[in-house]
């Protein structure tokens, strides 16, 4: 495949039609995974989902973060469990068959798959899609899942595309992310297979997407069930560090989904496929393939239609 190819470089495009999708989460790592999951589910006019994966990710105390686990196996567990307790949330428990359990552990090199039931399922969709109508991985976590696949079943390359938040910007001068450490060898792997690729970087693009307590407590306080699960979540993880009335956070994941949504979510350019150091740093080659680069999102515009969505639901 070359870099010019036609057919590679339409689908880097955002999709004027509805697509199949599949995404893949650490859904307990942070609450905004299951406000991307909401939004996603509350999209299916424009995203037909057909699976969840749950994803591996370790947070030891050294970390300091929020939510902490003794394994990357653990959290992959406390995410498919938090995905599912979602699913009962909003009246979804029919889906709860499409869950499925991802990779127990980083990628141990390039070259070796870590299977699980996600990689497996991830496989047998991208083999029912083209590169014409290919399948569409919204990929909200570290790239361990995604990379087995391509390991795996390399013959899947030119029939997804992967919308993956993670990395800092390309002038940020580090590309360490907790979806990029935590397996750069997977980085690595799915940004050099030529896959088509959307990068939604961290630090520098997405954290524009912050939003503070007091705004949640606007929008979401008292209107549904759904509405006030997020709150409270939301809430009770941002408690130990709310020192002061006005705190904010980026909801980072839901701009993956709002990728797909809407062309005028976001602003994307080519560039050449970066490299993912093992020193936590991009190099650059520019013989390298093209990905879409997603340089600016539109705040305001895709908080509400995610408002509008979440407090219509029933």
């Amino acid at each position: 495949m070359k870099a010019t190819d036609t057919t590679y470089l339409r689908r880097l495009e955002k999709p004027g039609q509805p697509v199949d999708v599949v995404i893949d989460t650490d859904a307990y790592n942070q609450v905004d995974d299951l406000y991307a999951i909401a939004y996603l589910l509350l999209s299916q006019d424009k995203l037909n989902l057909q699976a969840i994966l749950a994803a591996p990710f370790y947070s030891p105390p050294s970390l300091g973060r929020l939510r902490q686990n003794t394994s990357a196996k653990e959290g992959m567990e406390q995410s498919y469990q938090a995905i599912q307790d979602l699913l009962h949330i909003m009246g979804k428990d029919s889906f709860s068959s499409r869950v499925f359990r991802g990779s127990e552990a980083s990628l141990p090199d390039e070259h070796t798959p870590v299977d699980s039931p996600a990689v497996q399922e991830l496989i047998r969709l991208a083999r029912e899609h083209s590169p014409e109508r290919p399948l569409y991985i919204i990929s909200i976590a570290v790239l361990t899942n995604v990379a087995s696949a391509i390991l795996a079943a390399p013959d899947i390359v030119d029939r997804i595309v992967i919308i993956w938040l993670g990395g800092h910007s390309l002038d940020w001068g580090t590309c360490d992310d907790f979806n990029a450490f935590q397996d750069i060898a997977a980085a690595r792997v799915v940004f050099g297979c030529r896959a088509a690729v959307i990068q939604l970087p961290c630090n520098g693009v997405v954290s524009e997407f912050r939003i503070s307590g007091i705004e949640l407590q606007y929008w979401l306080e008292g209107k549904n069930p759904l509405c006030s699960y997020l709150l409270k979540q939301t809430l009770d993880l941002m408690g130990p560090k709310a020192t002061f009335p006005g705190w904010s956070k980026p909801l980072w994941d839901v701009v993956a989904v709002a990728w797909l949504l809407n062309p005028a979510f976001t602003d994307d350019r080519y560039e050449h496929s970066p490299i993912f150091e093992y020193d936590l740093r991009y190099a650059q080659d520019h013989t390298r393939h093209l990905i879409s680069y997603v340089y600016h999102i539109d705040r305001d515009r895709i908080y509400e239609d995610l408002f509008q969505k979440l407090t219509s639901s029933n």
